[in-house]
């Protein structure tokens, strides 16, 4: 008998800890995300690093026009977000190189970059019809990666959305004043 009323203070005891603790921590508990949620993160990983990369090549190519340059930090700020939520859900990222522009780790994203730069190097408005090209599609797939996904993950997309939203006014601007 004094075992069990030793026990049950134990229980409640720790449980009063636990819901004393949780009350004045702000952590949340990591949900998992299934290998499809993973692959969806890699991908936007990558497509943020194939906005970056067209930014810096074309902007070498043409640098004169500062929307490449200015809008390739900003990319770089967008894959560091989604690198963050990479490392917080466990994807492995350790094939990804950052330094090496141009290269890619997902196939069909290498065949993106090669497009795009092949034909962004035909002429700046080429190179500004690319840069828009690329910020639809990137609202695009932000729009339908975010479907099922936790809430930090949906907030980080709708923030990088709304930058890809002000990337594609730059480009339609800068492409308006050299038509």
């Amino acid at each position: 008998m004094t075992r069990r009323i030793f026990l049950g203070i134990a229980a409640a005891a720790a449980l009063s800890a636990s819901a004393f603790a949780r009350g004045r921590t702000t952590t949340t508990t990591v949900s998992t995300l299934s290998t499809e949620q993973k692959a969806v993160l890699l991908f936007m990983y990558q497509e943020e690093k194939v906005a970056r990369d067209v930014y810096i090549t074309l902007g070498k190519k043409y640098p004169t026009s500062t929307t490449f340059a200015n809008i390739q930090l900003s990319e770089q700020q967008h894959m560091d977000a989604v690198e963050s939520l990479c490392i917080k859900y466990g994807v492995n990222i350790s094939n990804v190189n950052e330094t090496e522009i141009g290269v890619f780790v997902l196939p069909e994203l290498q065949s993106l970059y090669n497009t795009l730069i092949a034909q962004g190097s035909i002429s700046l408005v080429e190179g500004l019809k690319v840069g828009v090209a690329i910020e639809e599609k990137d609202i695009a797939d932000l729009t339908e990666a975010q479907e099922g996904m936790p809430s930090d993950v949906v907030k980080v997309f709708e923030s990088l959305k709304s930058g890809s939203y002000e990337h594609l006014r730059a480009f339609q601007s800068a492409l308006a004043a050299v038509q």
